[in-house]
């Protein structure tokens, strides 16, 4: 019989909110066992008071100079005039004073140092500073220019309030309230405990089969940058007396530990067992995706947090999940939701009824639109983490969302940065990523949904430009037909460059395939491009010209977005082939059979001619560097 912990199911699969808010009721007693300490001011950043902190001193302590001048008796200038200006004589009428000085009795008033005179036509050595006598022309007023005492803080008002998160503004206010030291609450520290007998801490003890930690150290520095000092162990393997051990451990110097990895389903999947076996298993399955593993526990009166493996969940379940329960525990209010905007979704979205899914996207402005671009959706993705502008939040019981749909995106990039967006949808190439890197002043967002997708997305307004590779069978030329036939007077062609396309396979040709022809022989295993892509075109139709059928390819409706998707999977062993441009043969060191040349250019919006985001893209393309990358990348000319 299997032993309980050797296999878990989720025991719920709950609404985020309901989890997180029953979560928080059940860890209240917490925050009541915080301690207090006192720091100073100067180190008070990002700490919570503890209790309200009241004026000890008023502010100013002492009625102060607002302007730098002479202070004066208001009432021995109410004669003056323009046409009897009043002479003022110094030390019985008036004393020179500069801003922040004492006003001393029995003056009540001061005049700014620009609206005196000197009596007569003769100057006198040193300016107006130095005059024993001056003439003022316009009466004062009693208090002008004049700080009075407590103006900004009066003794006893209070300054900030308890559980007030200090920020660099408020230091000035607490030091100016005689403050020197403040009463804050015990830091709450985090434990992050990577998990997985596969984990490795350093390439160096790499293999295959073991996968270099990244994830802790993400998550580390996430609850650094929010403001919780952390700190994650070496990877703990899946052993659960190990973990236990390492459980306890942590409990004993953290207020809250983060356990990655281990909270699936799978057999070696012990975080949950771990948790019970300490303590208690509060629940296990958040209805978001990707993150669904989640485990929420509590072990020694403190909270254990279980976040899935995956980077893409991992990162998702420590921003909603977990930071919430941190910012509860010091007494903090719920994270300010962030801006969002309207934006046209640029390809469908297809989404399970079951979770609400978390889709990371790609802002640009193209026109008066802002396009949102779906970026790769695995859990195991770091890139979208990377890449993305914004959030689009699919609810449950949503089946998914069309092109073309105004959907409500959560930013996380300024909207001023996507104004200088160049939206690009279309065909993949290594170089794009590249021409991205040198857009001096500019950002290019690209997203890979094959030549035909960024024609319509050209169509649609929903682009700036689309890398496009077409073969038109009738006449065996690339791209201008497709440009005449569907973009006619609303777009340009931006020549790009002529690149080799060919079959990939992997290194030695162990299979000994020498061209399409042995694609149709049963040992060989095909991965594909998706439909609409201008190497699927070309596969197509080269296919055609031997008279070869796709039901005759094993794998041939396998299908991937890109090219190094592509590489991957020969290289990775899934496929024995698959069709490609020689860059990326090259860069998953595969050998490569050229089966031909093709034009890889740019259909570019009609509006976009004289734009300078358009003319920094040309820059890159004619630019030295970039010859000397194509060489660099190889199969590529100019």
């Amino acid at each position: 019989m299997t032993a309980d912990w050797e296999r878990q199911i989720y025991l719920s699969m709950t609404d985020m909110e309901e989890a997180v808010n029953s979560f928080l009721e059940r860890i209240l007693p917490c925050r009541e066992t915080l301690g207090e300490e006192w720091i100073p001011v100067q180190k008070s950043r990002g700490r919570v008071l503890s209790r309200p902190v009241l004026a000890r001193t008023s502010s100013p302590r002492y009625n102060a100079a607002a302007m730098d001048g002479i202070m004066v008796v208001a009432e021995k200038t109410y004669p003056a005039s323009e046409a009897r200006p009043v002479l003022l004589e110094r030390g019985r009428d008036f004393e020179y004073v500069n801003t922040g000085q004492v006003i001393r009795e029995p003056y009540d008033s001061v005049i700014m140092i620009e609206d005196l005179a000197l009596p007569g036509e003769v100057p006198v050595s040193g300016g107006v500073g130095d005059a024993p006598q001056v003439i003022v022309r316009v009466p004062a007023s009693p208090w002008q220019h004049i700080r009075p005492m407590g103006e900004d803080l009066v003794t006893g008002e209070m300054i900030l309030p308890a559980h007030h998160r200090i920020r660099p503004r408020d230091m000035g206010a607490l030091m100016s309230g005689g403050w020197t030291e403040l009463p804050v609450l015990q830091q709450i520290s985090v434990g992050i405990m990577p998990t997985g007998s596969e984990i490795i801490d350093s390439w160096e003890a790499w293999e295959p089969g073991k996968i270099m930690d990244t994830n802790s150290w993400t998550l580390q520095a996430m609850a650094e940058e929010a403001g919780y000092p952390a700190c994650r162990i070496p990877p703990v393997p899946d052993n659960v007396e190990a973990l236990k051990l390492a459980l306890l451990e942590l409990l004993e110097e953290h207020h809250l530990v983060v356990i990655n990895a281990g909270s699936s389903a799978g057999s070696r999947d012990f975080t949950a067992a771990a948790i019970r076996e300490l303590g208690e298993v509060a629940l296990h399955g958040i209805a978001i995706k990707p993150g669904k593993p989640t485990i929420l526990g509590m072990v020694k009166g403190k909270p254990v947090i279980g976040v899935p493996g995956y980077p893409g969940s991992a990162y998702l379940v420590f921003e909603e999940v977990v930071l919430p329960i941190l910012r509860f525990m010091s007494c903090q209010p719920p994270q300010e939701q962030r801006p969002r905007a309207d934006a046209v979704l640029s390809r469908r979205v297809i989404s399970s009824l079951k979770h609400r899914e978390y889709v990371r996207v790609t802002l640009g402005k193209v026109g008066d639109k802002l396009i949102a671009t779906p970026l790769d959706r695995g859990a195991g993705g770091t890139m979208s983490l990377v890449r993305a502008d914004g959030l689009l939040v699919i609810p449950r019981n949503f089946e998914g969302i069309e092109a073309g749909a105004e959907v409500e995106i959560q930013l996380l990039q300024e909207l001023s940065a996507v104004e200088n967006t160049l939206v690009s949808i279309g065909s993949h190439d290594l170089l794009m990523d590249h021409i991205a890197s040198q857009m001096k002043g500019y950002r290019l967002s690209s997203a890979h949904v094959g030549s035909m997708g960024g024609v319509m997305a050209l169509m649609r307004g929903e682009a700036h430009l689309a890398p496009i590779h077409l073969l038109d069978e009738a006449t065996g030329t690339y791209n201008r037909e497709t440009l005449r036939r569907y973009l006619d007077g609303k777009a340009f062609l931006l020549k790009g460059v002529r690149r080799a396309q060919g079959l990939m396979v992997a290194p030695g040709n162990p299979k000994g395939i020498r061209g399409l022809e042995d694609l149709i022989r049963q040992d060989i295993s095909f991965v594909n491009r998706q439909r609409g892509s201008g190497t699927r075109v070309l596969t197509d139709y080269l296919m055609g010209q031997r008279g070869m059928k796709a039901q005759d390819i094993r794998g041939y409706d396998r299908e991937m977005t890109t090219h190094t998707a592509v590489a991957a999977a020969v290289a990775g062993g899934t496929a024995d082939a698959g069709v490609g441009v020689y860059s990326a043969a090259r860069s998953m060191g595969l050998e490569f059979l050229l089966i031909g040349y093709e034009e890889y250019d740019f259909a570019v919006a009609e509006a976009l001619r004289d734009s300078p985001m358009l003319e920094a893209f040309r820059r890159v393309l004619d630019s030295p560097e970039f010859r000397q990358l194509l060489q660099e990348l190889g199969g590529y000319e100019r």
